[in-house]
């Protein structure tokens, strides 16, 4: 830990400390597998473990994205990327896809302990799934990715239990 995350306290640490906790139970559920098991889609949905966790990844950096730059430079409305998000793609090895989760968790980090204005907003960028003309605020797109993070370490959850008996809790 660092001497600015030693000394953050507030809502920036509240929300560091959420999002860090997720992070932890969603990077559990891999621990000790192999690519081959990563990849395994176990369960009656289409979910591997490796895929959710670059989900959370593309995820998190689109929203990290969204917040630098603007609605423009968020990335949830390429299709082909999203779909490709949920699985592991032949070559790609499970360190990497924790290396490349660690390196964006690390930038969102940084945001947080930088003491970032929590109320500033931006426009949300234009898709069907987003109301016309609506803006989130730093704070509600750190909620999301918390939630979000939250989420998906509950379906990595069991679909490790189905992989080996391994649980993230109890």
């Amino acid at each position: 830990m660092t001497t600015t995350e030693q000394t953050l306290t507030g809502e920036h640490a509240e929300l560091l400390e959420a999002l860090g906790k997720h992070r932890f139970f969603l990077r559990y559920t891999v621990q000790g597998l192999t690519d081959e098991q990563a990849a395994l889609t176990p369960t009656a949905s289409q979910l591997c473990l490796g895929g959710l966790i670059k989900h959370v990844t593309r995820a998190e950096q689109g929203w990290y994205d969204f917040i630098q730059h603007g609605p423009d430079a968020h990335s949830g409305t390429d299709i082909e990327g999203h779909l490709n998000s949920f699985r592991m793609l032949p070559g790609e090895t499970l360190e990497a896809v924790l290396a490349d989760y660690e390196a964006v968790s690390r930038r969102t980090d940084e945001l947080l302990t930088s003491g970032v204005d929590l109320n500033q907003s931006r426009p949300l960028p234009v898709a069907p799934w987003f109301p016309p003309n609506s803006s989130w605020s730093i704070r509600r797109v750190l909620m999301h990715i918390i939630a979000e993070t939250a989420q998906h370490a509950g379906h990595a959850d069991i679909i490790r239990e189905t992989i080996d008996g391994q649980k993230s809790m109890g």
